[in-house]
């Protein structure tokens, strides 16, 4: 194969000291975050209990580190009603809300995957 059809068949490498993927993958990255950000992006709003009860095998204590980890990166908010007891609800952000096509590209890049097998 030439030089410029293997260039042209490559994808681009990003220069490693502007590239944001190290940085998406920590905020993004592990078991749980990119399940609760799917629930809360396609679902909506929900209390600690409904997405506890929503992501089989999480500990109250990894979904309670996961979000506020979310948080603090700005892609989840939290929002406490002053009740008691205290009603805590956990939304998308904006910025949360915006990752939904990488969601819709993984979904269809696992059908078309499926298609091929």
């Amino acid at each position: 194969m030439s030089e410029a059809l293997a260039d042209a068949v490559q994808p681009a490498v990003p220069d490693q000291s502007t590239c944001p993927a190290p940085r998406v993958i920590g905020m993004i990255g592990g078991k749980w975050k990119l399940l609760i950000l799917q629930i809360l992006i396609f679902q909506g709003t929900k209390r600690f209990g409904e997405l506890r009860k929503s992501i089989d095998g999480i500990t109250q204590t990894m979904l309670t580190n996961q979000l506020r980890a979310l948080e603090a990166d700005g892609l989840v908010t939290r929002k406490v009603y002053a009740e008691v007891p205290p009603r805590v609800e956990y939304s998308a952000s904006a910025d949360g809300l915006a990752l939904a096509p990488v969601f819709t590209s993984m979904h269809d890049w696992w059908v078309n995957r499926s298609a091929g097998s």
